[in-house]
């Protein structure tokens, strides 16, 4: 059984002729009669009985209609997923990222690109993670694309630095390092810390970045994403370094600029090498690469 003699049936079945069925499917109709047989041998069954010059379905020909409309609808609609999903303006978007974008950058990147004319029917799929979990989605086709931290010995990924990211120390209010407004980290050595989850990108570049100026940090304790960490330190656990984000704009904090040492914390978007991407994909990777030139890689907190 094969697919053509499924789409052969139903049409002999539609027209109950095997003439008028063999010049729509612009077959002739010795090849027409010639594959029904084969099918009908092929189920031990006979699927049509002769009225005059029409034919009509069995019981057992009623009965298999019914599974071959299923079976051909069903791959329609697959085929109409797929060109959907090959096409530029239907497209879908699986993307995943880290939770220093989930409140203002990927919201407002992804909104921004669908306000675009020929971009307003294209969906997403939105996940959020730590870098290590966002690279194994990307390598298992789970992800399209990611926004994360760069990640060592992984050649058959691409990462693009898309954003520059800026840190800040911040303290409660009644802090003894509250007086400042700009702080060498080395000033933070006897002050507990609260920190990012040591598994999180953000978390090991913060710790890579404390051992090169030779600081052990005392972590009191760790948190997934800004606003958690900025509850604990407005309710007096420690102090933290913290990239900018919305949390920081209302909370009972104080933030100090990191005058040394020098850094550059960076988020990449990142996709497999050598994948051919549907063009939705495409566009918006061009669409992120676009942007990240024209606002010089800064990321912006809510104004």
């Amino acid at each position: 059984m094969n697919l053509n003699q499924l789409y052969y049936f139903r049409t002999v079945a539609k027209l109950e002729h095997f003439r008028k069925a063999a010049s729509e499917l612009n077959i002739s109709q010795p090849s027409l009669s010639n594959s029904m047989a084969n099918l009908e041998s092929e189920l031990g069954l006979c699927l049509f009985e002769k009225q005059g010059r029409n034919v009509t379905l069995t019981k057992y020909g009623r009965i298999f209609l019914k599974d071959v409309e299923r079976i051909l609808n069903e791959l329609e609609n697959a085929k109409k997923k797929m060109q959907q999903l090959a096409s530029g303006d239907t497209g879908h978007v699986d993307i995943a990222y880290i939770s220093p974008l989930a409140h203002h950058y990927i919201p407002n990147t992804v909104r921004n690109f669908l306000d675009l004319e020929d971009n307003k029917n294209v969906t997403f799929t939105f996940n959020q993670g730590f870098t290590n979990e966002l690279i194994k989605g990307l390598k298992s086709d789970k992800y399209d694309l990611i926004f994360s931290s760069y990640v060592e010995e992984e050649p058959d990924i691409t990462f693009v630095p898309i954003i520059e990211q800026e840190l800040f120390v911040i303290v409660p209010l009644n802090h003894p390092l509250g007086k400042l407004n700009n702080i060498d980290l080395v000033d933070i050595k006897s002050y507990p810390l609260v920190g990012y989850d040591r598994d999180s990108g953000l978390g090991k570049f913060i710790s890579n970045l404390l051992r090169s100026i030779n600081i052990k940090p005392k972590i009191i304790c760790e948190a997934a994403d800004e606003y958690a960490i900025t509850a604990l330190v407005s309710a007096g656990f420690g102090i933290s370094i913290i990239a900018e984000a919305p949390a920081l704009k209302h909370a009972k904090i104080k933030k100090l600029k990191i005058t040394n040492p020098k850094y550059s914390r960076k988020i990449y978007l990142a996709y497999k090498k050598n994948r051919i991407f549907p063009p939705a994909v495409h566009n918006f990777i061009s669409y992120i690469k676009k942007k990240s030139i024209i606002e010089g890689m800064k990321l912006y907190s809510e104004s």
